[in-house]
This record gives structure tokens, C-alpha cells and sequence, in this order.
């Protein structure tokens, strides 16, 4: 099998990017990383070397590419189905993907007000009613999939899928932003944060050097980590 590659931003700050590594570490298969932080003056022509987007991420595979972060998902669940990526029961799988796809395309106004930043922590300060309604749509997107179909493990089907890897850059930011949020959510968080995968990737995320000033909200009070 030809060997994947998978073109990346910074760890500290791309949240697209790190939806497919994750899955990737989890599960342990093997691939190349290319790193091309963002503030590089020629970050976007050199991801176009790889992409037509100039966006990341990016997966190469032989003389395939597949961008976007959950068509790149969908494209490793079937490289690899002894992944599960998606759950296995019908009803759950549908839920998983619609809360998956909602995730992909929505949420702008948190996206926007909490920019993901996972070696940061602020104080929490008022968003606004906007960035309040994206949270309780999570918050209630995570409750009904642990309620319905979460009852064999901590994740939001029971086992880790794609649904995880979509909403773990999520999990980074309620942590960052110190978001005051329900118990069921919290424990979410807290095993997010536990997944290996994800400890590698902050590990990397805190070796890093590079600062983008749009990621660094200056006005919000800092935490200690």
C-alpha cells in the first residue's frame, strides 16, 4: 500500500489539522507528516504543492489527494473498516453523522471567538448570546449521544469515531477558554484530553515556536497552566 501523507498546520493552533492525525495516531497507522505552520509567508503556496485549496489539512495517498477534514475521515474509514470508524448500529451511525457534519459546516460563531489555541488558558469572559447558543447546541449534541448510544465507553458513541475527532478541537477550547459547562460535557473534555493520540499531539503543539497573533487573545486574562 502506498504510503499516506498528511499536510498539517500548527498543532497549537489548526484545529482542522488535527481531526485526521488524531484518528491516525489512535489507531496507530502509519504516515508521513508534513509540517507548514501558518504564519509562513508562503504557507498557503506551499500547501498548494499538495492541495488546490491551499488549506490544510491534506492527505496523499499515491497519486490520490483528498482535503477537507471530514472527507479525509470518511476516505481512512474505508482504507481502513477494521477501525470502526463509524458506529456500527444504524440509528447511531446516522446521529454520528449528522452531529459530525454539523460540526463541519457550523458553529461559526465559536470558531470565530474562540479561535482553538491548546497550550493557552484564559479566564472565562461573556461572548455574547451567539457564541452562548453554539455552546448549549454542543453541549446538547454531546448529551443526547451519550444518553442514547454512549453506554459502552466514554466517548460520544461508546468507542472512539469519527464523531470524536470532529468535535475534539471543541473539547481543546472549552478547556482554553475555561468554558463553564455542564458535568456530562466536562467528563467529555477530561477524555479528550486523556487520548494518547491527543497527548502527542499537545506535546508537539507545546515544541513549537512559531506564534500567530490572531490565535493570541491579549485582551482575555491568562491562566497559569
Amino acid at each position: 500500500m502506498d504510503t499516506l501523507t498528511l499536510i498539517i498546520a500548527n498543532k497549537k493552533y489548526s484545529s482542522w489539522s488535527m481531526r485526521p492525525w488524531l484518528f491516525l495516531k489512535h489507531h496507530q497507522i502509519p504516515f508521513t507528516e508534513v509540517y507548514i505552520p501558518l504564519n509562513a509567508a508562503n504557507s498557503r503556496e506551499r500547501v498548494r504543492e499538495y492541495s488546490p485549496t491551499g488549506l490544510v489539512p491534506v492527505l496523499k495517498h499515491g497519486e490520490l489527494t483528498v482535503w477537507e477534514s471530514l472527507a479525509i475521515l470518511e476516505y481512512l474509514a474505508e482504507l481502513y473498516p477494521n477501525t470502526h470508524a463509524w458506529p456500527s448500529d444504524r440509528r447511531a451511525r446516522a446521529l454520528a453523522r449528522s452531529v459530525s457534519s454539523e460540526m463541519h459546516a457550523g458553529f461559526i460563531n465559536l470558531r470565530t471567538n474562540l479561535t482553538t489555541n491548546v497550550t493557552a488558558r484564559y479566564q472565562w469572559q461573556d461572548c455574547g448570546e451567539t457564541v452562548v447558543a453554539d455552546i448549549a447546541r454542543i453541549e446538547a449534541i454531546w448529551a443526547q449521544c451519550r444518553r442514547d448510544f454512549g453506554k459502552n465507553g466514554p466517548w460520544l458513541f461508546g468507542e472512539f469515531s469519527i464523531a470524536d475527532a470532529m468535535f475534539a478541537p471543541v473539547a481543546t477550547r472549552f478547556r482554553t477558554y475555561n468554558v463553564p459547562i455542564s458535568a456530562t460535557s466536562r467528563a467529555y473534555v477530561e477524555t479528550v484530553h486523556q487520548l494518547p493520540a491527543f497527548k502527542l499531539w499537545y506535546e508537539g503543539a507545546l515544541q513549537e515556536t512559531d506564534v500567530v497573533p490572531a490565535y493570541e487573545y491579549s485582551h482575555w486574562q491568562r491562566i497559569k497552566n
